[in-house]
């Protein structure tokens, strides 16, 4: 059964006051400081919204507004991201058969606010952070604009300690690094948009950009603009692979790190990169029987670390193993695995049943593109880097003058690299606004320094292949 974390190994949660709302003419106790979603997980409520043509059960999945598996009605607004959304005393959800309506009496109005910058970034995970540090250092006037209410990304979750240089930040976990940046940040003078999505970027002169959030829009005027937007989830196509209990790694990383909230007791984790391995850890701290971690190749494609850890606690580490389908009516109720061969195709009669009411997908990440394609940034499909990413060079500028890219959006790779394609991206803009270029570029030497010693481990070699297809284009495109 679902569960709040009072105790933890590592982690202090920090719950706000108790919060009560309405769900469905049902009293939810709750606490500030939580989401919608991760506060009805936490009651037991599984279902949180039905597919549109099939009704279909959703449950909580990838947990950063990706996805519309946590679509509901609140205070008569449809279709409102609930994992991105802060509980508050009072206020009214429903969940949504098939599709959202809107009020009679909805009001067009909002306010509109507008704002002039040198340096709009989109995204406050490891690598936007880092960008707007380092631009604010060098005089730039920085707006910083994340969707989410507790910014930080993917470091807000990451509960191990990172390897690399101490430069950066080897042995500290992910949680404390963003404690880290978010004080720097902090200290300087940029502006923050939380809640705040951006709709579009409008390429002229300047770059223009739309902005939405709660109760306020804004219209941005930047003269460059760093992407930062992170990645996506993937989905594994088997049977029943929609209903609550199967979860993204990601998202059930954030409602037990970030909300300290276990979704079930029992858990089968696809996928044995360094993601799920840590997770079947981080799962284990928590108090969930983790069932086993299946890979569907013949090798690890972790840290053989990580890979040890969870052995020694008695979690079998299966190759050549994959879901065949989620078990379940309105829930995960078992899953059913089987050995594949060479060539990846099930071996008939190899099945095996496990009581678990937990799949957690660890099958890598897609690229958030959506906003440099909008503006109209050339781009191309590259397995190596998760998938459709913009073309950017080594200084992560795009083809569209004035935008860069950094972190996952550029493709997918650490916490760690993308912290350094951040300052990267963040001298180099504000260089070319004419801001202390000389210790604007002592900054970017620093860090490709660094970022091509860690590129250095045979982790990095696939990642380095799809780099150098970017970067090879980029030299023709933008010079």
């Amino acid at each position: 059964m679902p569960r709040r974390l009072w105790e933890h190994p590592i982690l202090e949660f920090e719950r706000g006051a108790e919060a009560e709302f309405l769900f469905e003419g049902k009293r939810i106790r709750a606490y500030e400081g939580e989401s919608v979603a991760a506060a009805l997980v936490a009651s037991g409520v599984t279902t949180l919204a039905w597919s549109c043509k099939r009704s279909r059960p959703r449950g909580f999945f990838c947990g950063i507004g990706k996805c519309s598996s946590c679509l509901m009605t609140v205070d008569g607004i449809p279709n409102v991201r609930t994992c991105i959304t802060p509980v508050r005393s009072g206020m009214v959800v429903e969940r949504q058969r098939p599709l959202g309506e809107l009020p009679t009496d909805a009001q067009a109005s909002q306010e509109v606010e507008e704002l002039d910058v040198d340096l709009f970034i989109v995204g406050a995970g490891p690598a936007g952070l880092s960008a707007a540090i380092e631009a604010s250092k060098l005089g730039a006037k920085v707006a910083i604009a994340d969707e989410n209410f507790r910014p930080g990304g993917q470091l807000i979750k990451q509960t191990h300690k990172f390897f690399g240089s101490r430069a950066n930040y080897a042995g500290v976990r992910g949680i404390e690094i963003a404690r880290i940046l978010l004080r720097e940040l902090q200290s300087l003078e940029a502006e923050w948009l939380t809640r705040a999505t951006v709709v579009s970027d409008y390429v002229g002169s300047k770059h223009t950009l739309l902005v939405d959030s709660p109760g306020r829009a804004w219209l941005v005027r930047a003269d460059s603009v760093i992407v930062a937007t992170g990645a996506m989830e993937n989905m594994l196509p088997f049977p029943n692979n929609d209903l609550p209990g199967v979860m993204g790694a990601g998202g059930l990383q954030t409602l037990m790190h970030v909300f300290g909230v276990v979704p079930g007791e029992r858990a089968l984790i696809v996928g044995a990169g360094n993601v799920g391995l840590i997770l079947a850890y981080q799962l284990l701290q928590a108090g969930v029987d983790v069932k086993a971690v299946v890979e569907i190749m013949p090798k690890i494609g972790g840290y053989a670390v990580h890979a040890a850890k969870i052995r020694r606690m008695g979690v079998p580490i299966l190759l050549r193993h994959t879901v065949k389908r989620a078990i379940g009516a309105r829930r995960v109720e078992a899953a059913e695995i089987v050995r594949v061969d060479e060539n990846f195709r099930p071996i008939e009669g190899t099945e095996e049943q496990l009581d678990v009411d937990m799949l957690i997908l660890a099958v890598g990440l897609t690229p958030s593109t959506e906003i440099p394609l909008q503006a109209g940034a050339q781009w191309d499909y590259v397995p190596e880097l998760g998938g459709p990413v913009p073309i950017h060079d080594q200084l992560l500028r795009t083809t569209v003058d004035g935008m860069f890219v950094a972190g996952d959006a550029s493709g997918i790779e650490e916490a760690t690299t993308a912290m350094l394609e951040g300052r990267i991206a963040g001298a180099k803009a504000a260089s070319e606004l004419g801001l202390k270029p000389d210790k604007a570029d002592k900054v970017i030497e620093e860090a490709e320094r660094q970022l091509d010693e860690f590129r250095s481990g045979p982790f990095s070699e696939k990642v380095l292949k799809g780099k150098r297809k970017v970067w090879e284009v980029a030299r023709e495109v933008i010079g």
